[in-house]
């Protein structure tokens, strides 16, 4: 009997969508920041179509972070997306 290939699927934090976690960002708030995952701590997920849906994107990142500075966390996700682009 083939062994069964496991693809682990995660729920983005705008949409409430489920998709594979290859196809998701990871970011985690620090401290009222925003950075991507770096290995430790809790984390969640943003989908790529939700990226592009400024406004929803920016009220899931209040909620998730506990804060209410939607300037500052736009800011860095747009940096931490051109900066995945180039990688």
């Amino acid at each position: 009997m083939a062994k069964k290939f496991y693809l682990p699927t995660r729920m983005c934090i705008t949409c409430r969508q489920r998709d594979a976690q290859s196809n998701l960002l990871r970011l985690q708030c620090i401290a009222g920041t925003l950075d991507v995952f770096f290995g430790s701590g809790r984390s969640f997920y943003i989908c790529k179509t939700c990226l592009n849906e400024e406004k929803k994107v920016s009220k899931s990142l209040m909620r998730q972070c506990k804060s209410a500075d939607k300037n500052k966390f736009m800011n860095k996700l747009k940096e931490i997306i051109t900066d995945d682009r180039k990688s």
